[in-house]
């Protein structure tokens, strides 16, 4: 690799390139080198972030006012650690009273303030894990999972349309009166009666695009605001 210097006088930070190898395809070198330019992964290595999807939830977090010290929160999908680790920054969780709780089969270095289960979400005995774990009902639960993708831009998207309806019906079985539910999707349609379900529990529901999410992704976030409570699921 070698980096090329900024013109003088420019407030950029050194551009990195990807030489051409043998071996390396060439959209995998494309990949890398817009990978290792961009600036919130700079930024996420930096400032201590496990990836740069950790800005996302800061985004979405900065313009709803959702995490609030105090708050239980639940992260599906956790690994390798970003949104639980703005999760803990900002309900203020502790050590010694862990008030967020990631799951993931993936293997993930541990998370200061945070409890992580190593254990597949679909796991039937996930969800009483991740109660008794956090200790009580959570006030948000969040989901960045994506199902690992095959090359098939459908079928990818159906298999991750999956998780987030999964993860919608468990946020509806453990939330608080009042909480809140946010999750991945992909753009493509197929999600009416995921959005029928999350209207008929929460007040308010929202398809959010943060800025570092990058602009040709699919990738969109539903947000499901003040649970209604169980009395009014489905």
């Amino acid at each position: 690799m070698t980096k090329k210097p900024a013109k003088a006088g420019a407030t950029r930070v050194l551009r990195t390139r990807v030489k051409k190898k043998s071996g390396l395809k060439e959209s995998s070198r494309r990949w890398l080198e817009r990978h290792l330019n961009d600036p919130y992964v700079q930024r996420s290595k930096s400032e201590g972030y496990r990836s740069r999807a950790a800005y996302k939830l800061i985004e979405i977090d900065d313009k709803y006012k959702l995490l609030k010290p105090g708050m239980r929160i639940i992260d599906l999908g956790a690994a390798p650690g970003g949104w639980s680790q703005v999760a803990a920054e900002r309900v203020k969780s502790a050590e010694a009273d862990p008030r967020v709780v990631g799951i993931d089969y993936l293997e993930m270095d541990p998370v200061p303030g945070a409890a992580i289960l190593k254990m597949d979400f679909l796991d039937q005995e996930a969800p009483e894990k991740l109660r008794h774990t956090l200790g009580g009902d959570p006030d948000i639960v969040l989901s960045d999972m994506a199902a690992p993708t095959t090359g098939h831009r459908r079928t990818d998207h159906l298999r991750t349309m999956h998780l987030c309806e999964v993860a919608a019906d468990f946020a509806v079985s453990v939330l608080k009166p009042g909480g809140h539910f946010l999750a991945k999707t992909f753009q493509g349609g197929t999600e009416g009666g995921l959005l029928d379900m999350l209207k008929r529990n929460f007040r308010s529901v929202h398809h959010v695009k943060p800025p570092a999410s990058r602009d040709a992704s699919v990738e969109l976030f539903l947000l499901a605001k003040d649970f209604k409570g169980r009395a009014n699921s489905e």
